[in-house]
């Protein structure tokens, strides 16, 4: 199953708070997207695991994703192993994205830093031909390796690399992000406050976009941080 895009996050609303606007713009443009979460989120405050994989999936829907994988890694204390390195490499071999989508190089939850240096080197040892891996069907898989990978700023302000318009897609991303009833502000719910479950912090999200698409001169965007120099063919192509 070839696609295009692979977004990988360590918890499920991971993508959806920091890249879907970029993904709900590619996919009207026609390239094809999977979804991969590390865990079920279920150290969270609110909601529990189960609640959070059903969350992941109607949020799939909402994106027209091909697929979406839940990798099973425990939340807060997943390592950087070889099991878990295994994991994600099956994911990128079976997918063969051209670009991955991965957690922020650091943040405020220590989780993204985490799996963001271990989707990062998961990306080039799945090139190497010499790591043996199998499908779900016992088939052996063959290496790949993406062209490119692209960290998603997430609640730390990091100095981005690139930006992308996503004035046109702010609702989808709003109406993805909220997918998640569990965690983010719901005036009936009565479990617990936490800093994501209020109205402010969706307004935060708007603002953070906003803030990043000041410089390219559009009402909003979506950041990241890259890995090595962006060619481009065409110094019109930049806005």
């Amino acid at each position: 199953m070839k696609i295009d895009i692979l977004a990988i996050g360590a918890h499920p609303d991971d993508i959806e708070l920091s890249a879907s606007g970029t993904l709900f713009r590619h996919i009207d443009m026609g390239y094809s997207v999977a979804l991969c979460d590390l865990t079920q989120g279920e150290l969270g405050t609110r909601g529990s695991g189960p609640l959070r994989l059903q969350e992941a999936e109607a949020a799939k829907k909402i994106f027209g994703a091909v697929a979406r994988e839940n990798l099973g890694m425990k939340d807060g204390f997943f390592l950087h192993s070889e099991e878990n390195m295994i994991k994600i490499i099956r994911v990128i071999r079976k997918y063969q994205p051209e670009i991955i989508l991965a957690n922020a190089i650091y943040d405020r939850h220590p989780d993204h830093g985490k799996a963001s240096k271990l989707i990062s080197d998961a990306c080039f040892f799945a090139g190497l031909i010499k790591i043996q891996t199998e499908d779900e069907s016992g088939h052996t898989q063959h290496p790949w390796r993406p062209k490119a990978v692209y960290h998603y700023i997430q609640d730390r302000n990091i100095k981005a690399d690139l930006v992308v318009d996503i004035s046109s897609y702010m609702d989808k991303k709003i109406e993805s992000i909220m997918a998640y009833g569990s965690q983010f502000f719901n005036p009936d719910s009565d479990e617990p406050e936490t800093p994501i479950s209020s109205k402010a912090f969706i307004d935060f999200i708007k603002a953070k976009n906003k803030s990043y698409a000041r410089d390219i001169g559009v009402e909003y965007a979506e950041a990241f941080t890259v890995e090595r120099n962006i060619g481009v063919k065409n110094l019109f192509d930049l806005v």
